[in-house]
C-alpha cells in the first residue's frame, strides 16, 4: 500500500487526525491499570471511599473521553479510506481508458475487472484498519512493556518475552499471508474471467447443451480456489487462539511469581493487579495487531496488483498536432505491416490510398486483416513497419481525439449504452439535434422501427441493446457513426444481421449523404456499388480494382462471388 500513498495526498489531514486520536485513546487506556492500583493500594487498603470514588469518576471519565476519541478516529479513517478508494478507482479508470488496445487485450477484462473492484475494494479496507490501528495497537504493547518494568523489572522480563515470541509468530504469518493473497486473487480472476465468458456466450452455451460441462469447468475452479482460501484462512485463524495462549501464559507466570513477590513484601497487591491488567492490553493489543496484519496483508497483495495495472503504459503515445488541411487522398496505408504479438503479421506489405468522396469497399475472409486495417487507421495499435497518413498528415503526430473525430465507425459488433435512443445517436455528435437524428436514423432504415414506438428517440435502451434485436442494434451503430458526418464514414460488417434487402435500401440512403466511405463486408453484393475493392487474403492484398474489373483478375474475389451466388445471394 505505501507504493499506491500519493492517493491519500488530498486526505493528508484526515490521516493524521485518525491515528492521533488513536494514540490518545491509548494514552487514557494504559492510565487505567495505574489508577486501579492507586485505588486498591491506598482507597481500598485504607478504607477511604471519598479516594475511590475519586478514582471511580476519573476512571468514568476516561471513559467517556476515550469513547470521544475513537469515535472521531473511525470518523476521519473511514474519511481517508474510502476517498482513497475513490480516488485510487478513478485513477485506474483513467488508467486503463488511457491503455492501447494491445496492452487491454494483454491484461484481459476480467483481470481488470477484477483489479478495479475487489482489489481496491481490498486496499481501502487495509487502508481503513491501518490507520485506526497501526499506531495504537504497538503503543499499548511498548507502553505496557515500560510500564511492567517501571513496576518490576524481573516480571517485566516475562512481559518482554511474550512480546518477542508474538513479534516472531506475527512476523511468519505475514511471511506465510502475503504470496497466498496474491494467489487467491489470481484464482478470483479466473474464476470471474469464466464467469463472464458463460454470461457472455449464456444463448450459445444453451444452444449447444453446454450447461453441464460449463458446470463442471465452473466448479473446479470454485473449487481450486476455495482450496486456496481454506488453506490461507487456515493460516489466519492461527493468530488468535496462539495470541491468546501465549499471552494467558504469561499472566499465569505473572500471578505465579508475583504472589511470591506480595507474599515477600516486595510488591503490593495493587501493583500486580496492575501488571495483570498491562498483559491483558497487550493480550487486546496483540490480538487487534493479529486481525490488522492479516487485513493489511491482503490489502498489500491487492495493492500491488493495482499498482502493476497503474504502472503500465501504453505502446502508443499521443502527440499535439491538429489537421485542418483536406487534400484529395484522404486515407493513405504505405507498406504497412503488422502483427498482434509474436504470432506473425495479421497485415503484410499492405499499401492503398482512398481519395475523398470515393467509397472503398474491403472483402475477404475470416481473419483476413480486414477490419485491423481500421483499427490501424484509427491508431488502437500502431504499424510495426510502414506508415499511414490521414489527410497528407502521419498518424503518429495527431492528438487522439482530432484523428479519431475525423471516423465515424459502425463495428463489427454492435455495442450500445443504457439510456435513450437520443443519447445513444448522440454519441456521434453530442449536440445533434433532434432532426439530424431522426435523418441519421432514416439512413440507417431504422426510421419504420422509430414510429412503431410510442417513446420516439426517448425509447430507453437497456445494457448492451438486449432489448433490441441484432439487425436494430447494427442498424442504431449505422445512425450514431453518420450523424456526425465524419470525413471516413466505416461500416464494418455492420450490416450481417439485415436481410439483403434492407443491406441494399441502407448502403444506398448512406451513399445518398455523400462523403468518403469505407464498407468492410463479407458479401460481395455489398462491394458492387463501391468505387474501388480492396480483396484481402491471409493479410495480403489479393486484388484491387473495381467489381467488374476484380472477376476478370482475382482468383481470390471470383471464389468469394461463386460461392455466395450458389448460396443463393443475387
Amino acid at each position: 500500500m505505501w507504493k499506491l500513498r500519493k492517493y491519500l495526498a488530498h486526505y493528508k489531514k484526515e490521516a493524521f487526525i485518525a491515528p492521533l486520536f488513536k494514540f490518545f485513546e491509548a494514552c487514557l487506556e494504559l492510565l487505567v491499570p495505574v489508577m486501579m492500583a492507586e485505588m486498591i493500594d491506598i482507597g481500598i487498603a485504607y478504607n477511604d471511599l471519598t479516594y475511590c470514588w475519586f478514582i471511580a469518576a476519573a476512571l468514568v471519565g476516561f471513559a467517556v473521553l476515550g469513547l470521544a476519541c475513537a469515535l472521531v478516529a473511525q470518523y476521519y479513517a473511514a474519511k481517508a479510506a474510502h476517498g482513497y478508494g475513490t480516488e485510487l478507482r478513478s485513477a485506474m479508470f483513467a488508467k486503463i481508458n488511457s491503455l492501447s488496445h494491445a496492452e487491454l487485450d494483454k491484461a484481459g477484462m476480467p483481470a481488470l475487472i477484477t483489479r478495479i473492484t475487489a482489489d481496491v475494494n481490498q486496499s481501502e479496507k487495509g487502508v481503513n484498519r491501518f490507520l485506526r490501528l497501526f499506531l495504537r495497537s504497538p503503543f499499548i504493547v511498548l507502553g505496557a512493556l515500560v510500564a511492567s518494568m517501571l513496576v518490576d523489572w524481573k516480571l517485566g522480563l516475562v512481559f518482554l518475552g511474550v512480546t518477542l515470541i508474538m513479534g516472531a509468530f506475527i512476523w511468519l504469518i505475514m511471511a506465510l499471508t502475503i504470496p497466498r493473497n496474491k494467489k487467491v486473487q489470481r484464482a478470483l480472476e479466473d474464476l470471474n474471467g469464466a464467469t463472464r465468458e458463460n454470461l457472455a456466450g449464456v444463448r450459445v452455451v444453451r444452444a449447444f447443451s453446454r450447461q453441464e460441462k460449463e458446470l463442471e469447468d465452473f466448479s473446479a475452479k470454485n473449487e481450486r480456489l476455495v482450496k486456496m482460501q481454506s488453506v490461507l484462512g487456515v493460516i489466519s485463524s492461527l493468530l488468535n487462539p496462539v495470541t491468546y495462549v501465549f499471552v494467558n501464559l504469561g499472566i499465569v507466570l505473572v500471578l505465579w511469581l508475583g504472589g511470591g513477590f506480595v507474599y515477600r513484601g516486595a510488591l503490593t497487591q495493587g501493583e500486580i493487579s496492575a501488571l495483570i491488567n498491562y498483559m491483558s492490553q497487550i493480550l487486546l493489543a496483540l490480538v487487534a495487531l493479529a486481525n490488522l496484519i492479516v487485513v493489511v496483508a491482503s490489502g498489500s497483495a491487492s495493492s500491488e496488483r493495482v499498482y502493476e495495472v497503474l504502472q503500465m503504459r501504453s505502446s502508443l503515445r499521443e502527440e499535439t498536432e491538429e489537421n485542418t488541411e483536406f487534400p484529395e487522398t484522404v486515407l493513405e496505408f504505405r507498406n504497412v505491416c503488422f502483427g498482434y504479438g509474436e504470432g506473425g503479421y495479421a497485415l503484410e506489405n499492405v499499401s492503398f490510398s482512398l481519395r475523398r468522396g470515393e467509397t472503398l469497399g474491403i472483402i475477404g475472409g475470416t481473419g483476413s486483416g480486414k477490419s485491423t486495417l481500421v483499427n490501424l487507421a484509427q491508431r488502437f495499435y500502431d504499424v510495426n513497419e510502414g506508415e499511414i497518413f490521414v489527410d497528407g498528415m502521419d498518424v503518429k503526430r495527431y492528438t487522439f481525439e482530432s484523428l479519431r473525430k475525423k471516423f465515424g465507425v459502425a463495428p463489427q459488433k454492435a455495442v450500445l449504452f443504457k439510456g435513450t435512443v437520443r443519447d445513444n445517436i448522440r454519441w456521434g455528435k453530442e449536440n445533434a439535434t433532434d432532426e439530424e437524428i431522426l435523418s441519421a436514423l432514416d439512413a440507417a432504415q431504422m426510421g419504420d422501427v422509430l414510429a412503431g414506438w410510442d417513446e420516439g428517440l426517448d425509447k430507453e435502451i437497456e445494457q448492451g441493446g438486449r432489448n433490441l434485436s441484432g439487425g436494430q442494434r447494427q442498424r442504431m451503430t449505422v445512425a450514431r457513426a453518420v450523424v456526425g458526418k465524419p470525413e471516413i464514414l466505416v461500416l464494418d460488417d455492420s450490416a450481417s444481421a439485415l436481410d439483403y434487402a434492407t443491406d441494399y435500401r441502407m448502403r444506398k440512403a448512406v451513399a445518398a449523404l455523400g462523403g468518403t466511405v469505407i464498407v468492410i463486408s463479407q458479401r460481395a453484393s455489398a462491394m458492387r456499388s463501391a468505387d474501388r475493392i480492396l480483396v484481402l487474403d491471409e493479410g495480403h492484398i489479393a486484388g484491387e480494382g473495381t467489381h467488374e474489373e476484380l472477376l476478370k483478375t482475382c482468383e481470390v474475389y471470383r471464389e468469394i462471388c461463386s460461392s455466395q451466388m450458389q448460396g443463393g445471394e443475387k
